[in-house]
């Protein structure tokens, strides 16, 4: 009776979906990297989801001050990891993973409606080949940008709920108009692999931006969310979430 009872607890956690152990995963260790005017809080969704599932989760805090402290601040958490990891990069956060992902922990690259800049290029230049929808962008005269608040619901996160996209706009980090001339030479998706999701109804970036830097970088795997604003880290963690699993395990 003993055996029968242990033979029916073990073919029921087999039967379980969550029980795989990290250890039986290639990849345990994500790193989920901001984009420019706003910190990592926006990644708690994804952040809940994964841990839960038993990854260890990191979420990056970088200045937006200059690119080299941001790739630097990213470094020293990818250091901190023990084993591979995924790298994950929203937005701006796409050119620091391009950096960062060189590090010999990074095992591969995640995009989330970010950029993927090659060698020599410029993500100001990038953005005229496909410009984006939104005309919201004040250039301080300190050399800071943010975006207008009254527009940022409608151009940055317009699947959120309005109270929540109310909170990012006024929340907003002013992002040093530096960064986005920063240039990269050696981009890491051109020898690690990499997965992107596009935003369907970005205006921040341009959807075919986003489907260039894809193809390009031959991503493995492609998802495209009809709907989605920039926000899609915050706004679609499940969809992103997802993603990033496929990325862990499938390496």
């Amino acid at each position: 009776m003993k055996k029968q009872l242990s033979l029916l607890l073990f073919t029921l956690w087999l039967m379980n979906p969550g029980f795989a152990q990290p250890s039986d995963r290639k990849i345990n260790n994500i790193v989920l990297v901001h984009g420019a005017f706003l910190d990592g809080s926006g990644w708690e969704g994804v952040y809940q989801i994964l841990t839960q599932k038993g990854y260890k989760v990191s979420v990056t805090q970088h200045s937006l001050k200059n690119f080299e402290d941001d790739v630097a601040s990213v470094e020293r958490i990818i250091d901190l990891q023990d084993g591979p990891c995924l790298l994950v990069g929203h937005s701006y956060g796409g050119v620091v993973i391009s950096a960062a992902g060189n590090h010999p922990k990074v095992a591969g690259l995640v995009y989330i409606a970010a950029h993927a800049p090659d060698a020599g290029e410029k993500r100001a230049d990038l953005v005229k080949t496909h410009p984006p929808a939104y005309q919201s962008l004040v250039k301080g005269s300190d050399g800071f940008d943010y975006i207008r608040p009254e527009k940022f619901p409608e151009d940055f996160a317009a699947d959120l709920p309005l109270d929540r996209a109310r909170f990012m706009a006024n929340a907003q980090i002013p992002t040093a108009d530096l960064v986005f001339q920063a240039v990269i030479q050696n981009p890491a998706w051109k020898t690690k692999p990499s997965w992107y999701m596009v935003a369907g109804a970005d205006r921040i970036i341009n959807p075919d931006l986003e489907r260039f830097y894809a193809k390009r970088a031959q991503s493995r795997k492609v998802v495209e969310i009809k709907g989605g604003s920039h926000a899609i880290y915050a706004s679609r963690p499940n969809e992103v979430a997802e993603l990033i699993e496929t990325a862990a395990t499938g390496l």
